[in-house]
């Protein structure tokens, strides 16, 4: 018998910017109770007086919902808790208490500025020339691109590599992709690359198939091409794997891995390798 899942309730995030941490930190914390039905998560980006706030408790109050605060301005946290603490609404607030700990603990005093981690500065700009180089050299497009790049990523077709390449463009690194195929020829661009800029990306065949067979359904083509017949995805990773020892390059395995938990591994290696050149230089 099915046990019908208890509901959550609704989770009002409140913010001076984007509201985007504190969607992510509530969404990571729902992702521990798969036994607890998905709430309804209302976002109120960009607030910046205490009547709006006023207005959103009052909502709150009435469908029982729990706040969610990511606010940097002092006056408006605590014009929240004690709107929260009188009405006996449930409030978590995600800044004060680091915020408060870094003040006592190095005597400096916060900017209360709202969006000051998404203000437009040379990072931010950064970020959007990677995005732009990452969709510019997706699939191969231009291997011209190999050299220009902080990563080339190679794999067979879906292994991820275009999500990966603009999430980690995202993160700033300019990031290049390219298919591999057993019956194309690979671009001699790659081979001028130092190996400790490419990464490649395997998994099972048996997994690869589903995914291929869960594409070639939602295109409503039917399941008899040799894109997932599992014999042939399994040449194809075999090639693949071929190429990446002969690169010598560092091989990741992304099957039951997000793609978040790749760039993880990626970055890391970066960071590891960046350290060792910098080293070999003295």
């Amino acid at each position: 018998m099915k046990i019908a899942k208890k509901t959550i309730n609704p989770i009002y995030i409140i913010s001076d910017s984007v509201g985007g941490t504190g969607l992510k930190i509530t969404a990571a914390v729902l992702a521990q109770f798969p036994a607890l039905s998905s709430s309804e998560i209302k976002r109120f980006p960009f607030i910046t007086n205490s009547g709006q706030i006023a207005d959103i408790m009052q909502d709150a109050k009435t469908e029982n919902a729990i706040i969610v605060s990511t606010l940097v301005n002092k006056e408006m946290i605590a014009f929240v808790d004690a709107f929260a603490k009188r009405e006996n609404i449930k409030h978590v607030d995600l800044m004060t208490r680091l915020t408060a700990i870094i003040e006592e603990e190095y005597g400096e005093q916060s900017k209360q500025e709202p969006g000051a981690l998404h203000k437009l500065d040379t990072d931010y700009f950064n970020r959007v020339s990677a995005m732009e180089f990452a969709v510019r050299y997706d699939d191969g497009k231009d291997a011209k691109g190999f050299q220009k790049a902080d990563f080339v990523i190679l794999g067979v077709s879906r292994t991820s590599k275009t999500p990966l390449s603009l999430y980690l463009a995202n993160q700033g690194y300019k990031v290049a992709n390219l298919p591999i195929i057993p019956e194309a020829q690979i671009p001699e661009e790659l081979f001028k690359v130092p190996a400790r800029k490419i990464i490649g990306l395997t998994t099972s065949a048996e997994t690869l198939a589903r995914i291929r067979q869960a594409r070639l359904a939602s295109l409503g083509l039917k399941n008899t091409s040799q894109y997932s017949d599992q014999q042939r995805i399994e040449r194809e990773l075999a090639y693949a794997g071929d190429l990446f020892d002969q690169l010598g390059i560092m091989t990741i395995n992304v099957e039951n891995r997000s793609i978040e938990e790749t760039a993880v591994l990626i970055e890391e290696y970066y960071r590891e390798t960046f350290q060792q050149t910098k080293l070999s230089l003295y």
